[in-house]
């Protein structure tokens, strides 16, 4: 039994409040947002976190051009530093520009180029995982601004 000063109690401590913030969603969606600015396509979310220890989210675009793969991945890494003060903890692919992989951890980003994307199928190896693509969560987000001006 642990000696405790007279005025020290035990607390059980505080759940966390139930609208805690997903910053790793929060990201994800960031990251989302600067590929699209650049044109990237097939642009999907898949949630890996409750099948997987490698992190919360993959972001899978695609980028049509090496010029492009390089700039949607210069995209998401100036958007993450600027507004969740985070670089890749590794970065693969610039140089070859057909696959870029960026990790900050939580959040693992894939931009690859079609003929990448089609062979590596990554969506369907993680088919167990939700998934949901940036359009459509692009469409929800316009029209409950619609609805809720």
């Amino acid at each position: 039994m642990t000696n405790l000063s007279n005025q020290q109690t035990l607390r059980p401590i505080a759940n966390p409040a139930p609208q805690t913030p997903d910053r790793s969603y929060d990201m994800a969606l960031a990251i989302a947002e600067a590929a699209d600015e650049r044109k990237g396509g097939d642009i999907v979310l898949l949630k890996v976190g409750d099948v997987s220890v490698l992190a919360d989210y993959f972001v899978l675009i695609t980028g049509f051009s090496k010029v492009q793969v390089r700039a949607i991945a210069r995209m998401i890494e100036d958007n993450v530093e600027e507004q969740f003060n985070r670089k890749p903890i590794r970065s693969e692919g610039l140089a070859e520009g057909t696959w870029v992989l960026q990790d900050y951890g939580d959040v693992i980003v894939h931009v690859m180029m079609p003929t990448e994307r089609e062979y590596y199928s990554l969506e369907a190896f993680w088919g167990h995982a939700e998934s949901t693509t940036y359009a459509a969560l692009s469409l929800s987000h316009d029209a409950e601004s619609l609805a809720n001006p």
